[in-house]
C-alpha cells in the first residue's frame, strides 16, 4: 500500500512525544508499505535529519509555515470557532501543496497525526483517512486552567473550542487512533470506543540500563518549554525541595530536556542543575538515583516514564501520569500526590537499597512486557489495510 502521512512538524530529533511517535510508526509501517511523508514545519530543517526519514519514506516533503501567515491566524482565530491549534497549523499555500501531492502520489490510505493537520484532508472522501488524536488535546488545556494566571480566560476559550473540535471532526475520518484508554474517554463523542488505542513503545536496543555514575539523587526531563513539564519542574524545586532539605541538606536535583523556559532557567542553584540540552539524553536518565516526574497537567502516555523504567531507574509518579501508564503501585512503580507524600517516598527509596532495586527491575520488566513499537504498530497497520 502507499500510505501518505502527514504530520505538524518534521519528526526529528525525538526531542517531542509526537515526533517520537511519528518516528517509530513510520519505521515498522515502511517495513510492509510505501510511505510518503509530508510535514508542516515553521523552522529550518538540517540535511542530516531529512536523512534519517528518508531511509524509511518513498518520499519526503516539508512545507514550511510562513511566521506572518502564522501571526495573521491566531488574530483570524479571535473570530473564529475553530481552537488556535489549527489555526496556527493551517495556511492556504500548505493546502494547495498537499491537494497536489495527494493527486500525484495517488495513495492508498492517508494518516493525520494530530487534530492540527485535520483540516488540510477532511474533505477528501475518495481515500480512506486515519486521524491519530494521539493525546486529548482539551483535557490538558482544561487542566492548565488553574495555573494559568493573567492567560486563564484564554486557556479556558481553547479548551471549550478544542473539546468541540475533537468531538465534529471525528465523523470526518474512517478511522480515530488514540494513545490511552484514559484519552480515548475524555473525547466527547457519543462513539469515541470505535477510537482504537495505539499506545507507544519503546526501542530498547537505545534506552536500556548503562553504567554511569550517579550524580543526582533526583533527575527529571522533558522539552522544558511545554508547560506540563514547566509546571513539574516548579512544583519539583518550589514545592518538594524545601522540605527534603530539611531531612537531606545534600540532596540535589537534575532538570534536562530541551529549551528550558527562563521560569525553568531560574530554578538553578547549588542543590538544582538545568541542563537544556544534552547530545543524549540517556545520560541524563542515568546520572539520577530516582526518576521523578510529579505531573499534575497534561495527558497521554508519558514516554519519560517508559525510557527511564526501560533504563532500569526506579521511579516516583502523580496518579494523573499512572493512569495512563497503568504500572502497579509498589511494585513497579511508586505514586504519591501530595508533597509530603513524595517526600516519603523519596527518602525511603534513598535510603533503601533493596527496595530501589526491586522497583527498578519489576518496572523495566513492566515496560518490556507492555510497550512494543512492533506490536503497536502492527495493530495500526491492520487497521489501515482494512481500510484500502
Amino acid at each position: 500500500m502507499k500510505i501518505f502521512v502527514l504530520l505538524s512538524r518534521f519528526p526529528y530529533p525525538l526531542d517531542k512525544g509526537d515526533k517520537l511517535r511519528a518516528y517509530y510508526q513510520i519505521k515498522e509501517l515502511s517495513v510492509f508499505h510505501e510511505i510518503h511523508l509530508c510535514c508542516l514545519d515553521d523552522t529550518h530543517i538540517p540535511n542530516e535529519h531529512l536523512k534519517q526519514l528518508e531511509a524509511f519514506c518513498k518520499s519526503v516533503e516539508v512545507i514550511k509555515l510562513r511566521k506572518w501567515q502564522i501571526v495573521i491566524n491566531l488574530f483570524t482565530g479571535l473570530f473564529s470557532s475553530l481552537p488556535f491549534q489549527v489555526w496556527y497549523f493551517y495556511q492556504g499555500h500548505a493546502h494547495r501543496k498537499i491537494k497536489e501531492q495527494i493527486k500525484n502520489i495517488q495513495p492508498d490510505h492517508i494518516y493525520c497525526q494530530l487534530l492540527r493537520t485535520a483540516e488540510y484532508v477532511k474533505n477528501q472522501h475518495v481515500i480512506p483517512k486515519t486521524l491519530d488524536y494521539m493525546d486529548t488535546f482539551s483535557k490538558g488545556m482544561e487542566r492548565r486552567i488553574e495555573h494559568g494566571g493573567w492567560r486563564k480566560p484564554f486557556i479556558k476559550w481553547e479548551f471549550q473550542r478544542l473539546k468541540k473540535y475533537e468531538n465534529l471532526i471525528f465523523d470526518y475520518f474512517e478511522n480515530k487512533t488514540i494513545i490511552s484508554k484514559q484519552d480515548q474517554g475524555f473525547i466527547f463523542h457519543p462513539n469515541r470506543a470505535k477510537i482504537v488505542i495505539i499506545p507507544n513503545g519503546i526501542d530498547f536496543s537505545k534506552f536500556k540500563p548503562i553504567e554511569i555514575d550517579k550524580q543526582y539523587d533526583l533527575v527529571f526531563v522533558g522539552n522544558m518549554r511545554y508547560a506540563p513539564n514547566v509546571e513539574s519542574a516548579l512544583f519539583i524545586v518550589n514545592e518538594i525541595l524545601p522540605i527534603l532539605l530539611k531531612e537531606k541538606p545534600d540532596i540535589t536535583i537534575l532538570l534536562s530536556g530541551s529549551s528550558p523556559a527562563k521560569a525553568v532557567l531560574d530554578l538553578a542553584s547549588k542543590h538544582v542543575t538545568v541542563s537544556g540540552w544534552v547530545d543524549d539524553i540517556r545520560e541524563s536518565y542515568a546520572k539520577g538515583r530516582i526518576f521523578f516526574a510529579p505531573l499534575n497537567i497534561g495527558t497521554g502516555l508519558q514516554n519519560k516514564l517508559l525510557e527511564a523504567m526501560a533504563m532500569g531507574i526506579p521511579c516516583i509518579t502523580s496518579s494523573l501520569a499512572n493512569n495512563a501508564l497503568k504500572a502497579t503501585d509498589k511494585k513497579e512503580i511508586l505514586i504519591g500526590n501530595t508533597p509530603e507524600e513524595y517526600k516519603r517516598l523519596i527518602l525511603n527509596l534513598l535510603s533503601d537499597t533493596d527496595q530501589s532495586i526491586s522497583i527498578a527491575n519489576a518496572g523495566k520488566k513492566y515496560v518490556e512486557n507492555t510497550f512494543n513499537w512492533n506490536d503497536s504498530t502492527q495493530k495500526l497497520m491492520q487497521l489501515i489495510e482494512n481500510n484500502k
